[in-house]
């Protein structure tokens, strides 16, 4: 019967994979003609009004000033600065070179997760760090190959996107799911709107359509997460995300003639095995007190792909 469970959560969770590849083809699409500023700008504003919904399934009649304002305003920030880099390097670099690069975050979490959660990492889970990292170097070339402003992007939103991830575990418990929801969206809508008149190019309503797509895809990818969650184990869940590689090269392929080149899947190969076993070392029972990377459940956190056990406490759903 596990097995069963386990087989559901795999397909829901490569179902949400697949759909947020998709989603990441119309953010590099859309990066090709306008400047990121303004696709998070837009993408926030259309996810409001769904997102406006989600909170109406709280009820609970309580201020939305939050418990613990300077860890959530940190988060807001870094989910900001996530979304905006993110975004430049889909449009930048080939999609399979920004995945490989954002795998990294299990390796980052795994580093955050000493100082902010007390999570004891042992040599086993260190040597993983080491050799994944060293995947990451493989990938950038540093002194070989020209490192573009989209390989900083990229870098830097795996950075910002792990920390914001390891903050919401540490806070999770204290604050309520709605303020960890609502923050982030309108400091996206906030800063991006502030900026905006100075990068501005006007979208045809085809364009703004594809934004709408972008956010609904967003969404739709983050309840799969939850349900992938419900019905299988994180150990089996949560490799999943690395099938995203077989859809960059599929989509890089045939959409924008990428290839990948042998530094990238070798560097690919390194940072998967990586995160791999930190995943099912920290499923045993024992090693792991905290599990940081496992209950992070979903990729990092954009204005268009809210984190998705935020999502399922909202919404009241249990796994």
């Amino acid at each position: 019967m596990a097995g069963a469970h386990n087989l559901r959560g795999a397909i829901y969770a490569l179902m949400a994979m697949g759909i947020f590849s998709t989603h990441d083809v119309v953010v590099k699409t859309l990066g090709a003609r306008y400047s990121p500023v303004q696709i998070v700008f837009f993408a926030a504003l259309l996810s409001f009004p769904i997102v406006a919904l989600i909170l109406l399934n709280d009820g609970k009649d309580e201020s939305l000033r939050p418990r613990r304002p300077g860890w959530v305003a940190l988060r807001a920030v870094l989910t900001v600065v996530t979304g905006v880099s993110a975004f430049h390097a889909f449009a930048t670099l080939p999609l399979a070179q920004v995945y490989v690069i954002l795998f990294a975050s299990p390796l980052l979490i795994t580093i955050l997760a000493i100082p902010l959660l007390g999570e004891k990492v042992r040599l086993r889970r260190w040597i993983a760090v080491i050799v994944g990292l060293t995947g990451v170097l493989v990938v950038l070339r540093p002194g070989q190959a020209e490192l573009s402003l989209g390989h900083l992007t990229a870098m830097i939103a795996a950075i910002c996107g792990s920390t914001a991830s390891v903050i919401v575990r540490k806070i999770g418990s204290e604050e309520r799911s709605v303020v960890l929801l609502m923050y982030p969206l309108v400091a996206n809508f906030v800063a991006m709107g502030a900026v905006l008149p100075f990068v501005y190019v006007p979208m045809p309503f085809l364009d703004l359509a594809l934004l709408a797509v972008m956010a609904m895809l967003g969404l739709l990818a983050s309840f799969l997460i939850i349900l992938a969650y419900r019905a299988g184990e994180a150990a089996v869940v949560a490799p999943m995300q690395y099938s995203q590689i077989l859809w960059a090269t599929a989509y890089g392929y045939l959409l924008f003639d990428e290839r990948i080149d042998r530094a990238t899947a070798l560097g690919a190969a390194i940072i998967i095995a990586s995160g791999l076993y930190i995943v099912f070392r920290e499923s045993r029972a024992g090693a792991s007190r905290h599990r940081p990377v496992i209950e992070t459940r979903g990729r990092n956190e954009t204005v268009t792909t809210p984190r998705s056990s935020i999502l399922q406490t909202v919404l009241r759903w249990r796994t």
